[in-house]
C-alpha cells in the first residue's frame, strides 16, 4: 500500500528535516544578500538607511515566500493519507 502512495505522488517522498534546515539557511542568506544590496545602494545614492531597511524587508519577504512554498509542497506530497 505504501508503494502505491509513492508512485501516485510521482516518486516523491516527504522532505527530510535537513531540507527544512536548508530552507532556514536560505532564509538567512536572502536577508543578508538584500541587506548588503541595500547598504551598497545607500552608499551610492546617499539615502542611508532607507534602502538598507527596504532590503531587509524584501529579503525577509523572499525568504518567507520560499519557506512557505517548501512547506506547501511538503504538505501536498504528504497527501491526505
Amino acid at each position: 500500500m505504501a508503494d502505491d502512495n509513492i508512485s501516485a505522488n510521482g516518486g516523491h517522498e516527504s522532505p527530510s528535516p535537513a531540507s527544512f534546515a536548508g530552507a532556514g539557511v536560505q532564509f538567512v542568506v536572502s536577508i543578508l544578500l538584500f541587506l548588503y544590496i541595500g547598504k551598497w545602494a545607500d552608499a551610492k545614492l546617499g539615502t542611508a538607511p532607507w534602502l538598507l531597511m527596504l532590503g531587509v524587508f524584501v529579503g525577509a519577504g523572499a525568504g518567507f515566500y520560499s519557506f512557505y512554498r517548501k512547506i506547501m509542497a511538503a504538505s501536498r506530497s504528504h497527501g491526505d493519507g
